[in-house]
């Protein structure tokens, strides 16, 4: 009954068998193992191109090594106001690049728009050596509004961060959420639609402690390599990192797992869009959901043992509702149940207590 985030889950059962299997025996430190080598190799066949993958434990080190990597420490990385980067990972992008400034865009739904990015790019002073210089662009699949970006709208981004003569990073901590909702290749939505470096997550969808950062444009492999290692994100027993996301591709559990948790999000939806004074924020697209609620629901709600978080201050209306991999139908059908006695009228309740 825990709709906080999808951090609230256990481990995958498939993941945690990997997890054993991978104790067994010894194996080469750094990511000179079987496995981490297998790993690689897999996930090319996975993205249908060449790639350079580097598994680390976190989504915040994937963003903020990654962004490092592509900005200097005098350069700006443009992202959505909302973007987990900006608001959740305590300055770790600025951290970890050394000092390079996150510059925010607002947006509808979560996304940046290929217009507004433009405009913004056109008047950012490039060349200018009294501002930062324009480098990286950073867009998140899903979004933290629970929407996904389409594939020309991913292009489109592409086209003006590289006319701009930007890198263009994409934060998948929820990417096989978004693929579910595509229905597309894993490389449609990234390379072939101008991405150069991704953020690869599993953390949110069944793993431990698991994602990769994938780079499909080459060359950065090298200073990643050291940026990992001086940021403490060298793991030791890699074979324990790349283990979580082999079993995650095999026999496409990352699919899977998505797909179940953006089937809950949808069921749940639908249960509540139907009540009186009930508001849906944004189109549910993946397996978040921005719901406006009457304050009896929401305290009703909370009185019945059931978690969320008000997403707008502590009296706010807005609540987020997220579902995950292992989300029980019956947990959705009581939230449901629990919110349409909530959100009778006074007169309608007190009529069916008698």
């Amino acid at each position: 009954m825990n709709f906080c985030s999808d951090n609230v889950t256990g481990i995958a059962p498939e993941i945690l068998s990997a997890l054993i299997a991978a104790n067994s025996g010894a194996a080469m430190p750094y990511g000179n193992d079987d496995l981490t080598q297998r790993l690689e190799m897999q996930l090319a066949d996975l993205f249908e191109t060449e790639i350079e993958i580097f598994p680390v434990a976190t989504g915040s080190a994937a963003n903020a090594l990654a962004l490092a990597v592509l900005s200097p420490n005098y350069g700006a990385i443009y992202c959505h106001l909302d973007a987990h980067i900006n608001v959740d990972e305590c300055g770790a992008p600025e951290f970890y690049s050394g000092g390079a400034k996150l510059v925010t865009l607002p947006g509808m739904d979560g996304k940046l728009s290929a217009d507004g990015l433009d405009a913004a790019l056109k008047q950012a002073g490039a060349g200018v050596v009294h501002h930062v210089q324009p480098a990286a662009v950073s867009i998140t699949q899903a979004t933290e509004a629970g929407t996904v970006y389409r594939l020309a709208e991913v292009h489109a981004i592409a086209q003006v961060t590289h006319a701009h003569g930007l890198l263009l990073h994409m934060d998948g901590a929820r990417f096989a959420n978004a693929i579910v909702t595509l229905d597309c290749s894993p490389a449609d939505v990234t390379w072939r639609s101008g991405v150069d470096v991704l953020s690869f997550g599993a953390t949110k969808n069944g793993a431990l402690a698991a994602e990769a950062v994938i780079f499909f444009k080459q060359g950065f492999g090298q200073e990643f390599g050291y940026r990992r290692k001086r940021g403490g994100h060298l793991f030791s027993k890699m074979r324990f990192l790349s283990a979580q996301l082999e079993a995650y591709l095999k026999d496409d559990l990352w699919l899977k797992n998505a797909t179940h948790a953006n089937q809950m999000a949808q069921i749940l939806a639908a249960g509540l869009s139907t009540l009186p004074g009930v508001k849906l924020c944004h189109s549910v697209e993946a397996n978040e959901l921005f719901v406006a609620l009457p304050e009896p629901v929401i305290t009703g709600l909370l009185a019945a043992g059931f978690q969320f978080y008000r997403w707008d201050g502590a009296e706010g209306s807005v609540v987020r509702l997220v579902t995950a991999f292992n989300t029980v139908e019956a947990d959705i059908q009581a939230f449901v149940t629990c919110a349409q006695r909530h959100a009778q009228p006074t007169g309608s309740r007190v009529l069916a207590d008698v």
